[in-house]
């Protein structure tokens, strides 16, 4: 046999699908989702072989939400599907995660080069010879593209392919033919680590942003600070906590911004969502001459459908790739060095106390008794007084994504919910993600989710692979006869709002769960739910457990009720 001269010149010789899959074993993944594949299963191989763990999910579109859930627990995530089919059922997912700045390297196994330079007439493909048609589709959901078609470019556009997921904080769409799957190329870049570090601003500009911001700041008699999402995903939450504990400003944060400070500090304040807000906290937020807005995302859901007042003449505006001072824009500066050097140069400012958030439960919700139904109004708050340190909080899209605004979290909680792309069944997916982090990570985090009985319908197979993966998720599925938010938003009795009733718990049985390591309860009432929360191996979490909660029909949060109100008004004018 002839030997390959360039092969024979490699220092380290390595098989591409083990380059990329030790690139990511690099960054921190350890588990890796999707779907097998016959585009795909050759790679896979090389998944155990790196150290990681084939998840394994019942679809794509799951293991599309998986993986966003784990990204936001562990840091990043990777998902393998298949060329068309898989890749297309996973694409929502993905566009969530773009959409909400998670990052996601997405992976898929596709047809030979030969056989598409040849334009062969193949399965999975819509038999007109293009095989870009997918490819294109992933374009705008992806903040880099990696076609990994030559050997000698696939290194470089691996790296390059990752540094962007985890720069930028979005998905990367990354190709992976079957016939490059074993080809040799250099493994000697694997002893020099991929560069993760965000590019530092010219600092220059930077001073002088700097000074602006001090100079608004020093001057201003109640300032307050607002955090959002995007301080969670660009990670600078520890330099919004030196600047909370600095500065002693009182502190919000957003929906999507929830659980992004430590809530036990005596500056947070709560939730601020526009109207939604409970209104102690929207009078001070509103009245404020200068709001710090870190990282904001100001989309219906998390302004309660736009219904923020405040002018842009008191905000400062810190973002991952420009700054904006009342009016003034300064691109490229970006947020994390500027808010280093504030904290530095802060100095004394004129602080006003601002509303402290608690678990209180409204006193007329306290009464508890056999026979009384279980409200929103008792029930989150009564949430908030049993969670404990390092949870994993996952909230669905509906009534469990407002009820958590009246939760106050204890230190180190990790809240997920999809409240800007809002694809009802994202929560259980995600808390199959979530809980596969957690147990990567140590100790005892419990992953909880809640979820309402029309979104759980959608993507119910994943309680199967939590099943197969032992882990160990407390699962709160809120039935209240379908789907509360779209009631609210426009047909409360029509039946398109309406679900079929499932035996909910039935299900942990029936995907083959040992009685041994499950458990299953139906909670109807106050007492009941409280017994539950009250019940010390329950709050242990030593293994999966799964809880038909109920509520009345029409019940709902007062937060959902007045985005809904504010979100048909938008729609009715457009």
């Amino acid at each position: 046999m002839a030997t390959d001269i360039r092969t024979s010149e490699l220092k380290s010789p390595i098989d591409v699908a083990e380059y990329l899959f030790r690139r990511l074993h690099e960054v921190g993944v350890r588990s890796i989702h999707g779907v097998p594949g016959d585009y795909n299963l050759v790679a896979l191989d090389y998944i155990s072989k790196v150290g990681c763990r084939w998840v394994g999910n019942c679809n794509e579109l799951n293991a599309g939400y998986a993986a966003d859930g784990y990204a936001r627990v562990k840091g990043i995530a990777a998902i393998v599907t298949t060329f068309g089919v898989g890749e297309l059922s996973a694409i929502n997912a993905l566009a969530g995660a773009y959409s909400e700045y998670v990052p996601v390297v997405h992976i898929v196994g596709t047809p030979s080069t030969i056989s598409q330079r040849d334009g062969m007439l193949l399965h999975h493909t819509l038999g007109n010879g293009n095989f870009d048609v997918f490819a294109n589709m992933n374009r705008d959901i992806s903040c880099a593209m990696a076609k990994l078609n030559d050997p000698h470019e696939a290194a470089t556009l691996i790296d390059h392919a990752i540094r962007e997921c985890w720069v930028q904080s979005r998905p990367v769409y990354i190709t992976l033919p079957t016939d490059m799957v074993q080809k040799k190329i250099e493994g000697e870049r694997l002893k020099t680590p991929i560069d993760l570090g965000t590019p530092a601003n010219e600092p220059e500009r930077e001073d002088y942003v700097v000074d602006v911001v001090l100079k608004y700041l020093h001057a201003a008699k109640n300032p307050v600070i607002l955090v959002d999402a995007c301080a969670v995903r660009h990670r600078v939450l520890d330099e919004v906590h030196e600047l909370m504990e600095k500065s002693n400003l009182p502190t919000f944060v957003t929906p999507m911004g929830k659980s992004a400070v430590n809530e036990t500090l005596p500056t947070f304040g709560g939730v601020y969502a526009g109207d939604g807000s409970d209104p102690g906290i929207r009078e001070r937020l509103e009245s404020s001459d200068l709001i710090l807005s870190i990282g904001a995302i100001k989309s219906d859901f998390n302004t309660a459908g736009f219904t923020y007042r405040i002018s842009q003449l008191s905000t400062i505006d810190f973002h991952s790739n420009y700054m904006r001072v009342r009016y003034s824009e300064y691109p490229g500066v970006r947020m994390k060095g500027v808010l280093r050097k504030v904290i530095d140069r802060m100095g004394k400012l004129n602080v006003q106390p601002g509303p402290v958030a608690h678990n209180d439960i409204p006193k007329q919700d306290q009464h508890i008794s056999k026979d009384q139904v279980i409200t929103h109004a008792w029930f989150w708050p009564r949430v908030g007084q049993w969670l404990q340190p390092k949870d994993i909080v996952i909230t669905e899209t509906g009534t469990a994504n407002f009820g958590i605004w009246e939760t106050k979290f204890p230190e180190d909680v990790t809240a997920l919910s999809q409240v800007l792309w809002g694809s009802i069944g994202y929560s259980v997916g995600a808390c199959q993600g979530a809980a596969m982090a957690a147990t990567e990570s140590g100790g005892n985090r419990r992953s909880i989710l809640f979820v309402g009985d029309g979104s759980f319908e959608l993507t119910a197979q994943e309680l199967s692979t939590m099943i197969r993966h032992d882990l160990k998720p407390i699962i709160f599925v809120i039935c209240n006869e379908g789907y509360t938010i779209e009631r609210y938003i426009h047909g409360m009795d029509e039946s398109y709002n309406d679900i079929q009733t499932w035996k909910f718990k039935d299900l942990v049985a029936a995907f083959g769960a040992d009685p041994k390591k499950s458990k299953t309860f139906q909670v109807k009432t106050k007492q009941e739910a409280d017994d539950l929360l009250n019940d010390k191996e329950f709050s242990s979490a030593p293994y999966l457990q799964f809880v038909e909660l109920y509520m009345p029909k029409e019940d709902a949060p007062v937060a959902l009720k007045l985005t809904a109100e504010a979100s048909a008004k938008t729609n009715a004018k457009q």
